[in-house]
Formats: C-alpha cells, structure tokens, sequence
C-alpha cells in the first residue's frame, strides 16, 4: 500500500501556521490538516492558502471542531467552503456529545437524523465529513460506530481512526478492521492514557495498526511526545520507517 505521510497542525498550537510549514517543507511532509480552532478558522483559510503555495504543502484534511448535534447545522457550510478554498474536501467532525451507549434510543434516532442530514449537505458540495473516533463521541466504541455508519450510509459520510490510549492494543485492532472500509485518514501518535511517548518505541504495534487496511491511506503525525517542533524529524523518521515496514532499523 501507498502512505502519504503529514501532520495534525494541532501538534503545535503554539506556533503560527507558517512556523508549520517551514518545518514541515525541513522534513519533508507533504501534507497538512488543519485545526479550525487556533490556526485556521473560516475566515482565514484564503491566506492559508497561499501560504501553503508559498511553501509547496497540500492540505490534506480541514480538522473542524463542529459536532454533529451541538453546532447549528447552518454553520456546516462555512467549514465546507472554508475546507474548498484549503484545497481539501475532507473535513474532519465530531459526533454528538457524550459516549454512544449512553444515547437513549430516543437520543440516537435524533442524532441519526441529523447526521443524515449532514451527509446530504456534504453530497451536494461534493466534501467527504469523516467523524473523529474519540471518547466523548458516538464513536468512542467500534459497535456504535458501525451502526453509525451502517445507517447513514453514504460514501460522503465517513471516518477518521487512531487507537484509543486507554484501550489494549487487541480491541484498538478490532475497531480499525471493523471500521477498515470506512477510514479516510488516520492520527497516528504514540500514548499511554495521559502520557506521550516517542513514535519509534510503538514501531511494532503501529505496523499491525495499518496492517487492519487495505486500501491506502493518509497518516497524519499527531502530537510530539514532548510538545516540541524540533523532535518533528525524529517523528517523521520513526513515521517512516514504520509506513515502510521495516522494523529492524529501531
């Protein structure tokens, strides 16, 4: 399979989308998602957009902060053309407010509904809206986010995966191939619950993590395991390696 490598600018919310970029363009990534919530809101993404030219980085994916559910839906389409004039129709949502099993079946039907609705505004603007696999969502359980998918069904209405810190490494392989034919891009990020650690010493499991798809895939980069922009080199190179298959080399 074939891996476009890039990075979650929320890695450094400190830093101006500029200072990503440049250390980006040192490094090599080829692409960039952007957060909506420091570094581009709507209405800044036309001056992003030309630095991203300036720099020769492609915006892979709009990391928006609207749930499904919470947010006005008449707010959707601000992120939509916000993510067009980016250069990108993936836009990354939440859904809902609260874990999936603790909807009641009148909660669910609600947010079924609106998700729906959601996916008809994605098809007539031509966007993909993948949902973030998160604690906090509908989708913080592989079950609900399969029945989540199942009943919307739409091929604009998809997906994000990254392991679950709190979860072993069996039932974080059970969501991603449950999940496999519905994954846009994936966050990849080395975490024991609240503490990060250096990609390179998850090599293994993360080769079995990517071994749960069969189709390519965008791996973006998701926080250092020390907040730094100087530790994104040995990041990318761990990042890699691993996207090579090769293990030997850590």
């Amino acid at each position: 399979m074939k891996y476009t490598l890039g990075l979650v600018s929320v890695s450094f919310r400190n830093h101006t989308p500029e200072e990503i970029l440049k250390a980006m363009q040192g490094v090599g990534l080829s692409v960039v998602e952007w957060g909506s919530d420091v570094h581009v809101p709507p209405e800044k993404a036309d001056e992003i957009a030309r630095l991203q030219s300036r720099y020769g980085i492609k915006c892979s994916s709009y990391g928006t902060y609207f749930r499904i559910g919470v947010t006005p839906m008449a707010e959707l389409e601000n992120y939509i053309q916000a993510a067009k004039k980016l250069g990108t129709t993936v836009l990354r949502l939440w859904c809902g407010h609260k874990n999936g099993e603790e909807y009641s079946p009148e909660e669910k039907a609600a947010l079924f509904s609106m998700c729906k609705a959601a996916a008809e505004i994605a098809e007539q603007n031509g966007v993909i809206l993948c949902m973030e696999c998160h604690g906090g969502t509908y989708t913080n359980l592989k079950e609900t986010a399969y029945e989540l998918m199942q009943a919307v069904d739409s091929p604009h209405f998809k997906m994000y995966w990254q392991p679950n810190q709190y979860k072993t490494e069996e039932e974080n392989i059970a969501y991603a191939k449950l999940l496999s034919s519905y994954i846009v891009h994936v966050h990849v990020f080395n975490w024991k619950e609240n503490e990060k650690y250096p990609l390179c010493a998850a090599a293994e499991t993360w080769q079995k993590y990517l071994a749960c798809f069969d189709a390519d895939k965008t791996l973006l980069l998701e926080f250092m395991p020390d907040g730094k922009l100087e530790t994104l080199s040995e990041e990318v190179k761990a990042l890699r390696l691993i996207a090579s298959g090769e293990t030997n080399a850590f």
